[in-house]
């Protein structure tokens, strides 16, 4: 069987390859010039170094993503510490602590004050539970918002990165599905990863080679502007694009941004390779040779501010919490306003399965009905079911 596989970022590459492996003929169209979507690398040239155009941080328990990455033979392209550690520091009060799980099932983390986090009482923990009952009417802060500091210097900001969307708006949900898969299974399954050299190293440039060693046909810069009759297709475009494509079809319609600071200066890696921020502006913190990353996930509460302006608050939080030099230092400030679909309740409702009305028509990206927030692990494992459902008719 021939299939398009309409777009070429994480969720249209796994459709592609999936589709290959077992036996079909691909041909993947990309309307920009080059693949990878969301999660590329470029050379930028004001900081004259590559770059991410976003951070990603992954854990073990993502089986769909390391499956893909064992597919096109990027697994070992992963970086991160071998035990389940997450170290943060609070860049009000400047504490640090190092949240530490065991690599089992049972939680006996929660027991030793040394590995969980500062100023939480094991009573609090009871949060977790709760979260296992969410639905999707419930809100993040409304189910586990009076877990004290727990919630403050934990579930907040996990749901924040999880969710790109304030736990005040979004639904809890999804965010039980990422914990199921990863936290409640153990240590094991929640040792975090992140690529080494870049986005495009890890997940794009090998599943490229791979499906063009395999007689898959790869047009770059090609834009699809409607679909073919009869044609078996994939259609893993963002959500507007979908809408234009596939007639009747209703998408999701709200967004949330992610704000992305790449500086060119060096710091201290600590154990991990990466910080979780809590209390200011900043979150996460990647540390490579000679970039320092920020992510900030749900940005349109920044929307307002200038690139300038968010950098030089950035760095002012960096300067303070590891001692760094005060001199904002060369930076790129990258904007992904429409990151994701908002993670609220009615947005989630809109979110399409797999199938459309048309019998060999099938959806893949992060904003279909995964089951999951708008991840790499959603992208991915919504192009395997979709190649799927190609080739498993209902």
């Amino acid at each position: 069987m021939s299939v398009h596989v309409i777009g070429a970022g994480l969720a249209g590459l796994a459709a592609a390859c999936q589709l290959t492996e077992l036996g079909h003929h691909v041909v993947l169209f990309e309307a920009a010039p080059q693949a990878g979507g969301r999660a590329r690398s470029y050379f930028d040239k004001q900081l004259g170094c590559r770059i991410d155009n976003g951070n990603h941080l992954l854990l073990s328990g993502n089986i769909s993503t390391l499956s893909y990455l064992h597919r096109i033979g990027a697994r070992r392209s992963l970086i991160g510490p071998a035990e389940p550690i997450f170290p943060f520091r609070d860049v009000v009060s400047g504490q640090d602590w190092t949240l530490r799980l065991n690599k089992g099932a049972f939680p006996w983390w929660v027991f030793s004050r040394a590995r969980r986090v500062p100023g939480t009482r094991l009573l609090q923990y009871r949060a977790l539970k709760r979260l296992r009952t969410a639905t999707r009417p419930d809100s993040v802060s409304a189910l586990v918002g009076t877990a004290g500091q727990l919630y403050h210097r934990l579930l907040k900001p996990l749901a924040i990165s999880a969710l790109n969307t304030m736990p005040e708006d979004a639904s809890a949900e999804p965010l039980r599905a990422v914990l199921a898969e990863t936290i409640e299974r153990g240590g094991y399954a929640t040792l975090p990863r992140w690529a080494r050299l870049g986005l495009s190293e890890t997940f794009i440039d090998p599943a490229l080679e791979w499906l063009r060693t395999r007689g898959a046909d790869v047009r770059m810069g090609e834009r699809v502007t409607e679909l073919q009759p009869g044609q078996a297709t994939v259609v893993a475009v963002p959500p507007w694009v979908a809408a234009e494509l596939v007639p009747g079809l209703h998408v999701p319609t709200e967004f949330e941004s992610i704000c992305n600071l790449h500086f060119r200066a060096q710091m201290d890696p600590g154990e991990a390779g990466f910080w979780g921020l809590v209390g200011g502006m900043s979150e996460w913190v990647f540390v490579r040779k000679d970039v320092i990353s920020v992510t900030i996930s749900a940005a349109n509460r920044y929307a307002d501010m200038d690139h300038e302006a968010i950098a030089a608050r950035v760095w002012g939080e960096l300067a303070r919490t590891f001692k760094l030099d005060s001199a904002v230092p060369p930076n790129r400030v990258l904007w992904e306003k429409r990151a994701t679909i908002r993670g609220t309740p009615a947005q989630l409702a809109l979110r399409p399965g797999t199938r459309t009305a048309i019998a060999n028509v099938m959806l893949a990206g992060d904003w279909t009905d995964t089951g999951l927030p708008a991840t790499i692990e959603g992208a991915i494992r919504s192009g395997n079911a979709a190649a799927m459902a190609l080739v498993n008719p209902a």
